[in-house]
């Protein structure tokens, strides 16, 4: 795959566009917390309209995605993504930055990145083969985290020394240059022809019928969506705790936020790994028994020495979740006819990410009633009970192996 020159560009598209948006993981909602001095609710909402686009778009996105090459469907979205962002240091600079504006600049974002992810995944098969799918992910895991771990203490470290607004800045930049990386690689994509084409319901349907008819598919949707609504609560609280309850500083809240990366990265490293020799099933089944128990630890974080629990549950959880993830998604493409790809991932994303609005909303709520540490475990609980759908399946230990037992890139 490395001597692929297309191959090459698309990960350093990938690598520079997931390091910007870790930034605006940290950045957007200091925005609204230190800029703007939003509520729990407020930051709920937020949180919601980042993801609300994969509950509203993500079922035709993978009609559309499946419609047109994929290529420029990751170059629109990244010029979108880049235009929402630039957008907010602007209206700072002109003293117009409110609230709405930044709830539609997380829609935006969140339309950007469902064209963008299902777009993305679905693009890979025809770049690097069925056959190195699960080296292709694993690689692209290993650079995702690689950002997760950097982009965070960075983008703390920018908003402490620049201001969060100016913190964006970084991450429009990105984008841009992702989508001129991404104007130069060349791959052969197969479309559905005009003449076979249906009605968008009916395509749309076939998608889900894909997923939820398939038991393995369907366990997987429903850890996703467990997962994403926990993950919704859990993103209300993680501010609020750590900078309004224990009172770390934007550049401590950053390096807080890493352990997940680090964690991200040694699972990524070792996911195609365990799967040759456990088997994927049994690669995933593990991967989410680790992310289910370690993320205990991460509520138990106080003032002091114990500030370092909250990134040590982290990097376990996130270990365990890099496995799992994997092996899923890789699962998951090999097992779907290639003019299903958009549709399946459309269909996955919008089972999954359409839950986490949801959640964003509901930790708002909760946020206004209770402490940001209960709204904590509250989501700490809901990640454990997520993974109970594989976790209780015997039938996820039968699963082969791949048949390529090339260890993963990273």
């Amino acid at each position: 795959m490395w001597q692929d020159a297309s191959f090459r560009l698309f990960l350093g598209a990938d690598a520079i566009s997931q390091f910007g948006s870790q930034i605006t993981l940290v950045a957007l909602p200091l925005v609204a917390v230190l800029t703007l001095d939003a509520s729990s609710f407020q930051i709920g909402v937020l949180t919601a309209a980042e993801t609300a686009a994969f509950l509203l778009l993500g079922l035709p996105a993978g009609v559309w995605v499946d419609r047109l090459r994929r290529r420029p469907i990751l170059i629109w979205s990244d010029l979108l993504r880049g235009a929402a962002l630039l957008s907010v240091p602007i209206a700072v600079a002109l003293d117009a930055m409110t609230l709405p504006h930044l709830y539609a600049v997380a829609l935006l974002m969140g339309v950007g990145a469902v064209f963008f992810d299902v777009a993305h995944m679905s693009f890979l098969p025809a770049l690097v083969g069925k056959d190195d799918l699960l080296r292709g992910n694993g690689t692209l895991e290993t650079l995702r985290n690689t950002a997760v771990l950097s982009g965070p203490a960075l983008g703390g470290w920018l908003v402490h020394a620049l201001s969060a607004p100016i913190a964006l800045l970084a991450d429009a930049v990105s984008y841009l240059v992702s989508a001129l990386l991404l104007g130069r690689v060349r791959a052969e994509e197969t479309i559905t022809p005009v003449a076979e084409r249906r009605r968008l319901g009916e395509e749309i349907g076939e998608g889900v019928r894909h997923v939820v008819g398939h038991p393995m598919l369907r366990r997987i949707a429903g850890v996703g969506a467990l997962v994403m609504l926990s993950n919704g609560i859990w993103l209300v609280a993680q501010p609020l705790f750590l900078i309004k309850a224990l009172g770390v500083s934007p550049g401590i809240y950053g390096l807080l936020l890493s352990g997940g990366a680090v964690g991200g990265l040694i699972g990524a490293a070792l996911a195609s790994r365990v799967a040759v020799r456990f088997g994927v099933g049994r690669a995933m089944y593990g991967g989410a028994a680790l992310a289910a128990l370690a993320i205990l630890i991460s509520p138990l974080t106080a003032e002091g020495w114990r500030l370092a629990l909250f990134p040590l549950g982290c990097l376990l959880s996130g270990i365990g979740g890099a496995v799992f993830s994997i092996n899923q998604l890789s699962y998951r493409q090999r097992i779907t006819p290639e003019h299903l790809l958009g549709r399946m991932n459309a269909s996955m994303r919008f089972l999954m990410w359409g839950a986490a609005p949801v959640g964003g909303l509901l930790g708002g709520a909760l946020g206004e009633i209770f402490s940001a540490h209960t709204v904590l475990w509250v989501a700490t609980a809901g990640i454990m009970i997520a993974h109970l759908p594989v976790l209780t399946s015997r039938k996820i230990l039968r699963l082969q192996p791949p048949p390529r037992t090339t260890p993963a890139l990273g």
